[in-house]
Order: structure tokens, then C-alpha cells, then sequence
């Protein structure tokens, strides 16, 4: 038990240092090659600190451990608005300017229905609903390019972003870092899998719960450096930015991962539909509404944020307990 919690800790740790390192090496190779900073931001970041949760759904259904898989995606949207936007509004009130930003929240919302009638239809994760969201996937990122094109010039995110992205580093050292940040990644999600899946057995706790749990906060840490370090910075769009986009590509392609790897349908419970999906669509709609009044996201929403997440863990936990 002592080394698989230590694999887990220690799983997390590399995850979260080889994300920074894969985000830094693409961000400034694809600066080099000349790509905008727009355009890196909008999708190199967004899909890179997607990447610890894209590793450990693929390592987890290749292990036989779908539900997992399921849990994280699910798991780390919920983390991504509840814990990390509730701690960014308490640390600052967070303010949105950007118009692709508001753009990129009803990407969200209509991803968000997506997936949820592809599982519902049929409570199952199939191959064909894995296709239909990596084919998703690959739209939307090629909306977002078209976006940063339009905007490059005229939203206020751009300033962020260039502020943001490596500027001055070398295309041998940007691809050094890319391969290093790339092999952590894989190592970490396996051990990581491993630690979490072997101690969800050792309490009787499902592969879904742990998923849900330990595994998605985990794989949210990335984005919650990311957002806490744009909110510091005062980089408030950037750090909304990070949230939306990342739970776009958890939806996509991270949730695909166990529809075309897993040789089965993977099974989806009623209730992961209404509790876990559930919440998921609530605090969506909730992020909209909140943006909205004059969009701000204040100190007392994000004082609400964080207290559903901590009801909802309390919830889940409580419920391995009866």
C-alpha cells in the first residue's frame, strides 16, 4: 500500500513538471516555425495541459480500467471550474474581455450536449461515439486557428498570450524539452495508473470513483498552476481561457480515448449521468451566468465554486464509506 500511495504522489508530481515542460517546448517550437501567438495559445496550451489527462485515459483503458478513464475526464472538468476557478476568484475577482473568449465558452456548451446525447442515447461509450469526438476534436481545433486568424490583431487576449509564450528560445531546446516533457508524461501516467488503481482495489473503491477523485484533481494540477499564475499575473482571460479550453478537450479527446481503445462499449451508469454529468452541465451553465454579470466572476461565486467541489468530493467519498 505505502509504495503504490508513493506512486501515486510521486506520479503526480512528474505529470504535473512533465506538462509544463511539454506546453514550453511545443509553445516555443511552434513560435519559432512562426505561428502566432494567438493561435499557440488557443491550441497548442489548451490541448497540452490536456495531455496528462489524454495519457492516463489511454494507459487506463489499455490496462482494462475504462471507467477510470470516464472518471477522469468527468472528474477534471468538474475540478477545472469548481476547485480551480473558485480558488483563481478568491485569490482575484476574475474579469473577461476577450470576445474569442466568450466564443470559445459556447464551443464548450455545445461539446458539452455533444457528449452527454452520444453516452445518454444508449448508456454506453462505444467506438463510434470515440469517432464522432475525435472527428469533433479536430473541427474545433480547426475553428479555433480560424479564430486566431480573425483575432490576432484585435482581442485583448493577444497581449496575454504574447506575454506568455517563450519568445527566445532555440528550436533544439523547444524540441529537447518536447521529447523530455513527452517521456514524463508517459512514464508518470502509467505509474500513476498503477498507484491509483491498486489502491481503489486494496479499499473496494470502483475504478470510476478513483477516476474521479484523486486522478482527476491530479490531472487538473497543470491548469490550476497555469490559471493561478495568469490571475497573479493579471492575465484574467488567459486564465478563464485555460479552464474552457481545457474541459473542451477533455470532452473530445480525452473522452474518446476509452470509445476507441477499449475493445468493449464501456458501460455508463445512470448515475454518472445525473450526479457526475449532472454536475458537469451545472457549473457549464453556471461558468455563462457568472461571466455575464458584467463579466466578472467574484470572490463570493468563487467562494460557491469551491464549496460545491468540496460538497461534491465529501458526497463521493461519503458514498464509499456507506
Amino acid at each position: 500500500m505505502l509504495i503504490s500511495t508513493l506512486a501515486i504522489l510521486g506520479g503526480l508530481a512528474l505529470l504535473v513538471w512533465g506538462a509544463d515542460r511539454f506546453v514550453i517546448g511545443a509553445s516555443a517550437l511552434a513560435c519559432n516555425l512562426g505561428v502566432s501567438p494567438l493561435i499557440i495559445g488557443l491550441t497548442i496550451v489548451g490541448f497540452g495541459t490536456s495531455v496528462p489527462e489524454i495519457l492516463v485515459s489511454a494507459t487506463a483503458s489499455l490496462q482494462g480500467n475504462p471507467e477510470l478513464a470516464v472518471g477522469n475526464a468527468l472528474g477534471s472538468n468538474i475540478a477545472n471550474i469548481a476547485l480551480i476557478l473558485g480558488i483563481a476568484a478568491l485569490i482575484r475577482p476574475l474579469m473577461i474581455h476577450s470576445r474569442i473568449l466568450r466564443r470559445e465558452y459556447w464551443v464548450l456548451v455545445l461539446v458539452t450536449a455533444l457528449a452527454l446525447g452520444l453516452v445518454a442515447v444508449d448508456n454506453q461509450l462505444d467506438f463510434d461515439d470515440g469517432l464522432i469526438l475525435l472527428t469533433t476534436q479536430i473541427a474545433v481545433l480547426g475553428l479555433f486557428v480560424y479564430l486566431g486568424l480573425r483575432g490576432r490583431n484585435s482581442d485583448p487576449i493577444v497581449s496575454e498570450y504574447e506575454s506568455e509564450i517563450p519568445q527566445n528560445t532555440s528550436t533544439a531546446s523547444a524540441l529537447m524539452w518536447l521529447f523530455i516533457g513527452l517521456i514524463a508524461l508517459l512514464l508518470s501516467s502509467r505509474v500513476l495508473v498503477w498507484g491509483a488503481v491498486d489502491v481503489a482495489h486494496a479499499f473496494g473503491i470502483s475504478d470510476l470513483i478513483i477516476g474521479l477523485t484523486i486522478v482527476a484533481v491530479g490531472t487538473s494540477l497543470p491548469e490550476l498552476a497555469a490559471t493561478v499564475a495568469g490571475v497573479l499575473k493579471n492575465e484574467n482571460d488567459i486564465a478563464i481561457g485555460n479552464v474552457i479550453g481545457s474541459n473542451i478537450y477533455n470532452l473530445l479527446a480525452v473522452m474518446c480515448v476509452p470509445g476507441l481503445i477499449h475493445p468493449t462499449a464501456v458501460p455508463i451508469l445512470d448515475q454518472v449521468l445525473w450526479r457526475d454529468y449532472g454536475l458537469m452541465v451545472a457549473l457549464t451553465l453556471a461558468l455563462g451566468l457568472m461571466s455575464r454579470s458584467g463579466g466578472r466572476i467574484n470572490r463570493g461565486e468563487g467562494m460557491v465554486l469551491l464549496s460545491v467541489f468540496c460538497g461534491y468530493q465529501f458526497f463521493l467519498f461519503s458514498t464509499i464509506a456507506g
